[in-house]
């Protein structure tokens, strides 16, 4: 999946997940919120990013209090009504980086992942233990303009972990708004009430490396605590990974419709079925899960589609022979998502089923072109280009081929159109992020006025969150009046030009795409934007030019993986638009 896909479908189900089914509740507390919940306007609107808290001299076998403290952290702002991304969307933007997930990072670093997000606060700290007693140390920064708000620091005995952080985080947001609106009390009554033993064993889990392991420590937190849907979730994970989808199911079906992970639980269910060749049932969720989000979010983002729904549908409807279905459904996947190539793969193979050669090298040659060094993708052309009777054009890819990825990169593809082969090809999107920020739209009380929501402050920030909303389902003009109305605001604000670009992007125009992201340079460097230059710049055949920003990008991010892969590409491409 793209990185810009990525980001925009992990905002988009981070609203959807809050309405999603019937009755939204909380995201984390299951329980009903109390009355503070639902007071309008939480005085210091803003997205939260949270970091693991710093081992400051406690044994080893205590770490994984610091990723519990991020945990712990994330949940409980969510659960009080603020707009926090979770521990999987750090973890996605660190592995844009190439960043180790348990680093300990410079505020300098903080801040920069906090821009990258469009994140409003950073909360860090650390924490020292003997094994009886616990030191919690938290600090906020605020990210525009940049600030270090003053630290926070509870003390007490290990078994008080969650009552001390409970404290420590109302007493943050309280000293860093002195309009906060919850009294600790009403900060405490949103929060669910869990079994330090269970918590530990979940973050453990969480933490391990091996499946096993993993696997007993997220058991007995089930087992602890058999109404937290979080250990559930995360088991029909671990097992799903295994493709054990007999034992992944259960799991995933003990994910209440309320909880903040349903639509990836949903989505992965649909995932099984189709792992375990019943098209028709993964059909079924797949249809159910798109409908439910065309629905949701009342007044934000109703009517998106995700490709990733719309490409297992499509796989599901062509397993059943439902041909037209499935081209509709992953036609407008890649419309949605200009720079993945699976779903031009799997029409390719649609192509190749019906016998109709001419059509599926067309869609794997499109594909190749979106994923250049993917020597399946190439196979598949050559493959096509010969059962369509073109030979020589066949061998002109193979070899072109050939200089691009090494003389045996390609594998061998002797397709039959009636037997299994294209079935084990097809490309299942196994995973859906639904990952940031987790936010509280709407008290469960149909009567009750609603928290806080993006609308609440229309400052630059919400309208690109909104346009990055409307680009993801589709809709342009209306991210185009979102984007501009961040810049009229905010002229020179680096994230809604490069949403800008994006936008361009869509609708082909490459000029106007490059336009804006250098505008977005211009106002803050970025290892992203720099890339995302390249990729275009490789577009239009402006080789050198693509070679430049990538080699920028990889200094100022040298682990960032996308870079360095099109950097490789571009090592391979021939001088002055040579092989693409």
């Amino acid at each position: 999946m793209s990185m810009r896909r990525k980001i925009f479908s992990k905002i988009v189900l981070g609203l959807f997940a809050t309405n999603v089914f019937v009755g939204a509740a909380p995201l984390i507390a299951q329980q009903a919120p109390s009355p503070a919940h639902s007071t309008p306007g939480n005085s210091q609107p803003g997205i939260y990013l949270v970091f693991p808290f710093e081992n400051g001299g406690a044994s080893p076998r205590l770490d994984w209090i610091g990723e519990g403290l991020e945990e712990l952290t994330i949940q409980r702002l969510s659960a009080s009504g603020q707009q926090v991304f979770s521990h999987a969307g750090r973890l996605n933007e660190f592995d844009r980086y190439g960043l180790p997930a348990s680093a300990k990072f410079s505020r300098a670093t903080m801040l920069h992942v906090g821009e990258d997000l469009d994140a409003d606060f950073v909360i860090f700290g650390s924490f020292t233990s003997d094994g009886k007693s616990l030191t919690i140390e938290s600090r906020m920064l605020r990210v525009n303009p940049v600030a270090l708000l003053p630290a926070v620091r509870e003390s007490g005995p290990l078994d008080s972990f969650m009552d001390l952080h409970a404290h420590l985080l109302w007493r943050l947001l309280s000293a860093t708004d002195q309009a906060f609106p919850l009294s600790f009390a009403d900060f405490s009554k949103a929060q669910r009430a869990l079994r330090l033993d269970a918590f530990e064993h979940y973050i453990r889990g969480l933490l391990a490396s091996e499946d096993d392991a993993r696997l007993r420590e997220l058991r007995e937190a089930a087992r602890l605590e058999p109404d937290w849907p979080d250990p559930d979730f995360a088991l029909g994970q671990v097992y799903s990974a295994r493709n054990d989808c007999n034992s992944a199911l259960p799991w995933f079906a003990r994910v209440p419709k309320t909880h903040e992970s349903a639509v990836e639980a949903v989505f992965a269910t649909g995932v099984c079925r189709l792992r375990l060749n019943q098209p028709d049932r993964a059909e079924e969720v797949f249809t159910s899960l798109q409908e439910v989000l065309r629905h949701s979010a009342a007044n934000l983002v109703s009517g998106a589609d995700l490709p990733e729904i719309l490409n297992n549908l499509g796989i599901a409807r062509a397993r059943q022979g439902k041909t037209p279905a499935a081209q509709s459904d992953l036609r407008r996947a890649s419309d949605l998502d200009p720079d993945e190539d699976d779903y031009l793969f799997n029409l390719g193979l649609l192509a190749l089923r019906a016998n109709d050669f001419t059509a599926a090298a067309e869609y794997f040659r499109t594909a190749s072109q979106r994923e250049p060094d993917n020597p399946e993708d190439r196979a598949l052309l050559i493959e096509s280009l010969e059962k369509a009777g073109k030979k020589d054009e066949a061998d002109q890819e193979r070899e072109a081929a050939g200089e691009a990825l090494g003389p045996n990169a390609l594998p061998a593809m002797h397709l039959d159109a009636k037997g299994d082969a294209m079935a084990r090809l097809e490309r299942i999107k196994t995973e859906l992020d639904a990952t940031a920020p987790r936010l509280e739209i709407e008290s469960p009380e149909p009567a009750a006025a609603p928290s806080t929501t993006f609308a609440a402050a229309d400052t630059p920030a919400t309208h690109i969150r909104r346009g990055r909303q409307e680009l993801s389902a589709g809709r342009l003009d209306t991210a185009e009046s979102e984007f501009r109305a961040a810049l009229l605001a905010a002229p020179g604000d680096s994230s809604a030009h490069h949403g800008l670009a994006d936008l361009y992007r869509r609708r082909g125009k490459l000029d106007d795409a490059v336009t804006e992201l250098q505008a977005s340079l211009a106002s803050r460097d970025s290892a992203v934007v720099r890339t995302t230059l390249a990729r275009i710049y490789l577009e239009q055949k402006k080789n050198e030019l693509a070679r430049v920003e990538v080699e920028r990008a990889i200094k100022l991010a040298p682990n960032y993986a996308e870079a360095k892969l099109l950097l490789e590409h571009l090592q391979k491409t021939k001088p002055a638009g040579g092989a693409q």
